[in-house]
């Protein structure tokens, strides 16, 4: 399937540069705190780099079948569950650009999976974006956690409490290269999506 054609607000949307967007190995990085647009972002640069999304919350929800491994994740710190799943999402990434393909990682990465996955990038000689998600209005944030529904198989529905909880802890990455708040309309931000995509450096030459 060919990919989308850039947003129509982009006044770059032409097919010499879509092919430019789609041809340079790109590792692109989403963050942002829950129900803030994380994957509506993820799934449109993917589309716009014909490249898989590597989702956290898949990977880590795809070890809940196993009792043993779950068990073993369960009495580790937070912070060292984290840190499994990003191996996991870097490793997979690795391959992608490798192959001469881009990829799309979908997470709540704090400042060392960002600086990771910056470096990774570096390492392998491609592009690096990392764009970050928020909601300025809580009253839009907690409509928009409590009204989703993700279905991922053998994973979790946040509520509102937990999500607020995670806000009061949650640091937002200060060096990104594109923010984007949920509240702004969503072609206004696909608008600058399609700029950040066109602006991009080009990967170093292997």
């Amino acid at each position: 399937m060919p990919p989308t054609p850039l947003h129509p607000e982009c006044p770059e949307a032409r097919p010499t540069i879509i092919h430019a967007v789609t041809t340079d190995r790109t590792l692109v990085l989403v963050t942002g705190p829950p129900g803030t647009g994380k994957s509506t972002i993820a799934e449109a640069v993917a589309t716009r780099l014909a490249a898989p999304v590597l989702a956290w919350d898949w990977v880590m929800a795809g070890l809940t079948p196993f009792a043993e491994i779950q068990g073993v994740l369960d009495r580790l710190e937070r912070t060292q569950v984290r840190q499994v799943g990003w191996s996991v999402l870097r490793s997979l990434a690795t391959a992608q650009l490798r192959n001469d393909r881009s990829a799309v990682l979908d997470g709540t990465a704090r400042t060392p999976e960002i600086d990771a996955t910056r470096r990774l990038a570096d390492e392998l000689g491609a592009c690096c974006l990392v764009i970050a998600t928020h909601c300025s209005d809580p009253a839009v944030h907690r409509a928009r956690i409590e009204g989703r529904s993700r279905r991922i198989p053998g994973w979790y529905e946040l509520d509102w409490p937990h999500v607020a909880d995670f806000l009061a802890a949650w640091q937002h990455p200060d060096r990104v290269d594109l923010d984007l708040d949920a509240i702004d309309p969503l072609a206004g931000n696909l608008a600058r999506l399609d700029r950040l995509l066109v602006d991009r450096p080009r990967p170093k030459a292997r």
